[in-house]
């Protein structure tokens, strides 16, 4: 709740106190251009690092390498892209954080430290909940090859639309055994 209401609440006070004070020093208009003019560079800025983030992803990709570092870093660079085009400066600012490839890869690392964190934690607590449930991780692959009640079939048309009959169709067919329209048996 206090992280929510710190996006939600303060920090939308605090970009319009900013706003409200540059504006009383550069001008109204001028402060608006400014905003206009950061969301722009912000832009370009986000779209040339996503094109080569995207570039060293496939690079990774045809070595047969996990682009780990450049998945990171092109979320990092959505989050970049909304916080300019924000308006207001304290956004800009981390947005601009963000972009660039030196501040990028430092929070980066910090996220992946803070989440990495998190995520040993949590990986008991999925371990157990899947034991209570009666699942194991290695169940999953196996559920088609645990189930031989496979039913080939067919149907056709009878007289009456109402009725289905159903026929087992074998498993190897020989030239013989090939099917037979009941149309046009008539």
């Amino acid at each position: 709740m206090g992280k929510l209401f710190l996006l939600f609440v303060i920090m939308p006070i605090a970009e319009i106190a900013v706003l409200i004070n540059v504006g009383e020093i550069i001008g109204g208009w001028n402060t608006v251009l400014l905003v206009i003019l950061s969301a722009m560079i912000g832009a370009y800025l986000v779209k040339r690092e996503g094109v080569s983030t995207l570039a060293q992803a496939q690079i990774k990709l045809q070595q047969g390498q996990v682009p780990a570092e450049e998945i990171g870093s092109g979320l990092m660079l959505l989050v970049a892209g909304v916080l300019l085009v924000t308006p207001g400066f304290i956004t800009d600012v981390f947005g601009l954080l963000l972009t660039l490839p030196f501040t990028r890869k430092k929070i980066g690392g910090v996220l992946f430290h803070a989440l990495n964190g998190k995520m040993h934690a949590s990986a008991h607590f999925s371990q157990s909940g899947f034991s209570q449930s009666g699942f194991s991780h290695s169940d999953f692959g196996q559920t088609h090859a645990q189930n031989d009640d496979i039913i080939d079939g067919e149907f056709r048309e009878t007289a009456s639309e109402d009725t289905v009959q159903i026929s087992k169709i074998p498993t190897e067919r020989s030239e013989d055994d090939q099917p037979t329209n009941p149309k046009n048996d008539k």
